[in-house]
């Protein structure tokens, strides 16, 4: 391990080496992959860990488990909160952090074997492209063909997210995401950047939130779609909300035009069908991914049922 002093600002990652948060994706790494790297440990550092609240913004500091997010935030960022509680199992969200998700690394059992090469393991191809692809996107925009990994950075493009970087710079969650079509990256951090924090709005008044993901057993498996939803209501009308999907492309998407079709509705089953539908067009599924398409407008009305009735 490198020590270095509990203050942000010495956060330093030397070439070559990579850090440590929950530590529940790089274990699988070093496993998978046959190395060992060097570890900066910042599991010490004094602050990364545990939620402030002010008047105007949440403050999480990026080592904080999902757990912890999960339990702390279910009255004021309830979509974030169901969608963090509901991914992998309950020893998982204990000792992952929120940090960790955003920066996991893909999924895709080419990049996760140790004896092949792909884009983001420093090949020149995409090996799932011309073979196996059965989990793959269908909102095809990249050379890489592998869904984005995390659940939480889908259910934050429907907040109002702010990025804290450990050198004090702040970026949007989009702008870290990025748009998804470089195959070499899941993120737009450089090497050595750190996510000290995650900045949140304070949720709307009375605010409702949703989450479903459909999976290919009954728990602990990654989403083959997942959407979350939030909503504020004037009566018994849906005054804002925000829609957002995850295991479909290289980036979680959101839905805005969906929103369109939920702003001012009763959350109707018509509406609901119809904000659905709206999820699925465009789609460019690949051989293996055309069920996606039915199973998009599935996991969509489910999660506005949810909504409706939360």
């Amino acid at each position: 391990m490198i020590d270095f002093p509990e203050t942000y600002a010495a956060i330093d990652v030397p070439e070559g080496a990579v850090v440590r948060s929950g530590g529940t994706d790089l274990q699988e790494r070093l496993r998978s992959h046959n190395a060992q790297p060097r570890i900066v440990d910042l599991t010490g550092v004094q602050g990364f860990a545990g939620i402030d609240r002010s008047p105007d913004r949440v403050h999480i500091g990026g080592g904080t488990t999902m757990a912890v997010v999960a339990r702390e935030l279910a009255a004021t960022h309830p979509a974030l909160a169901i969608a963090t509680g509901s991914l992998a199992t309950p020893q998982i969200r204990a000792q992952g952090t929120i940090a960790g998700n955003l920066t996991q690394h893909t999924r895709c059992w080419y990049y996760r074997h140790p004896d092949t090469d792909c884009f983001k393991s420093g090949g020149d191809s995409c090996p799932a492209r011309t073979g196996r692809h059965l989990y793959g996107v269908v909102f095809d925009r990249s050379e890489c063909v592998h869904p984005h990994p995390s659940t939480i950075a889908m259910a934050l493009l429907c907040y109002d997210t702010t990025i804290v970087l450990a050198d004090g710079s702040t970026r949007p969650i989009d702008e870290v995401l990025g748009d998804g079509t470089d195959p070499t990256r899941d993120h737009q951090l450089a090497h050595g950047e750190v996510i000290a924090a995650i900045e949140l709005t304070p949720g709307w008044a009375d605010e409702r939130g949703a989450y479903f993901r459909s999976i290919s057993r009954f728990e602990a498996e990654w989403p083959l779609v997942e959407a979350v939803a939030r909503a504020r209501f004037d009566d018994d009308r849906v005054a804002e909300c925000a829609l957002a999907l995850g295991g479909v492309a290289t980036v979680p998407l959101r839905m805005a035009a969906a929103e369109q079709v939920l702003t001012g509705s009763t959350l109707d089953d018509a509406s609901i069908r119809a904000a659905a539908e709206v999820c699925a067009e465009g789609a460019t599924p690949l051989p293996e991914t055309g069920y996606k398409v039915e199973l998009i407008v599935a996991t969509v009305i489910e999660t506005l049922e949810r909504l409706r009735a939360a």
